[in-house]
């Protein structure tokens, strides 16, 4: 994982717990929010529309308004009294239902006995106006009704209704003021819960950061030794453990590679067969410890001559090499041969065994041409193969060239002669 991968990685981290952090205050947020929404509605349901407390003042406007105030009206000729019988049953039913309503209600168990005596009242209250009705139902004259008697009942059902009133509104600040201590406690607990899970994703994310850049630092160095070990394995499948010059396996590779480049490019292409020459001999003189030496010797003539990018020296099998030159003419060709045969000579490693000179010498076959779509891959190589058979058999210690590779090469070179 290199730099910029890294970065990558902790930024996408770091984004992932500002995410996380900011998703944790925004639910503080909505929470408290909520709350106080919560609160508000609570003291609405108080102190804006307190339900029992409304229901009371129902009952306790029908005792005025609706039934004291008819019978009133009817007293002074305002209205008959067939209306104040009406008014009568309404009334009673709404009083009934009202305080059957306010009686569902959540009532504490010191509440229950003043509850029951309200209950009784509003009965005994109830049962009084009905009296009134049954007396004008039976055509009894409304003015000669008990007025006193009817304010007296009014004035104490409402004492005692509005006993219960008072009682409820003393009820609710009671309930609102442990809510408001709830609620602030809520919000404390909210915020420190808050804080906490923040340090506690700010710890974890420490940790878990600290952890990845921990195993990354491992894995880059794991990640460096596979590389040098992936580099040296490769090496070794592509080199000659003897003469560390390239092997056949990537001969093989490289020669296919650099074909199709050259004939696509249509340059000059060279391949050479180099051989040492009477080296059997060599080992069955020196024996094989010594001819391994001199393989080591003649391949740093190898490396010494050919130091180009293009240039590729290859140990093809026992004292056979080959080796690849990219755009490199048939003159420049021929003078790089004529430097290893001299470079090679001039070692002066002594072989006894060579009928041609008293040193370690070889032979170079030269194959080159402007590659084509002509070239077939395995004339190269062979054409290269038949200048060293030449070579050798005009003596050895030489180089023998070939440009007439192919026959779109042949018609070219006669062209540019001509």
């Amino acid at each position: 994982m290199n730099f910029i991968d890294t970065l990558k990685l902790r930024s996408k981290l770091f984004s992932i717990f500002i995410i996380l952090s900011m998703s944790l205050v925004l639910i503080g947020i909505m929470g408290a929010i909520n709350i106080n929404s919560m609160k508000k509605n609570l003291d609405s349901l108080y102190f804006g529309s307190f339900v029992p407390v409304n229901e009371l003042n129902t009952i306790l406007q029908t005792y005025h308004d609706n039934l004291v105030g008819t019978i009133y009206k009817a007293k002074d000729m305002k209205i008959p009294q067939d209306e104040v019988k009406s008014e009568i049953k309404l009334s009673i039913s709404i009083i009934e239902r009202e305080w059957k309503n306010y009686e569902t209600h959540f009532k504490r168990d010191g509440e229950f006995a003043y509850v029951e005596y309200t209950s009784s009242e509003i009965k005994n209250t109830n049962d009084f106006f009905l009296s009134i009705y049954e007396a004008l139902e039976n055509g009894q004259d409304i003015q000669k009704l008990s007025f006193d008697q009817l304010e007296k009942k009014v004035t104490y059902i409402h004492q005692v209704i509005k006993k219960l009133i008072n009682y409820e509104v003393e009820v609710a600040k009671y309930e609102r003021k442990n809510f408001l201590i709830v609620y602030e406690s809520s919000l404390f607990k909210i915020g420190i819960f808050l804080l906490i899970i923040i340090f506690g994703v700010m710890v974890i994310s420490y940790y878990v950061l600290k952890s990845i850049q921990s195993d990354q630092s491992a894995l880059e160095v794991a990640t460096k030794k596979l590389k040098i070990a992936n580099r040296r394995l490769e090496s070794a499948s592509y080199t000659d453990s003897l003469t560390s010059l390239h092997n056949r396996r990537y001969f093989n590779l490289v020669y296919d590679r650099e074909i199709k480049r050259a004939k696509r490019n249509h340059s000059y292409i060279t391949f050479m067969m180099l051989d040492i020459d009477y080296f059997k001999q060599y080992n069955d003189t020196y024996g094989h410890v010594k001819g391994d030496v001199a393989l080591k010797s003649v391949s740093a003539v190898f490396k010494e001559v050919l130091k180009r990018p293009g240039d590729f020296v290859f140990r093809l099998g026992g004292e056979e090499f080959g080796v690849l030159l990219t755009d490199t003419s048939e003159i420049n060709s021929t003078s790089i041969a004529a430097n290893i045969c001299s470079a090679v000579k001039e070692l002066q490693i002594e072989h006894e065994g060579s009928k041609i000179d008293k040193f370690l010498t070889i032979s170079i076959g030269i194959a080159c041409c402007i590659a084509d779509n002509a070239l077939e891959e395995e004339l190269l190589i062979s054409k290269a193969d038949e200048m060293l058979y030449s070579a050798k058999e005009s003596g050895r210690d030489r180089y023998a060239l070939t440009t007439y590779i192919s026959v779109a090469t042949a018609h070219h070179l006669e062209e540019e002669s001509a």
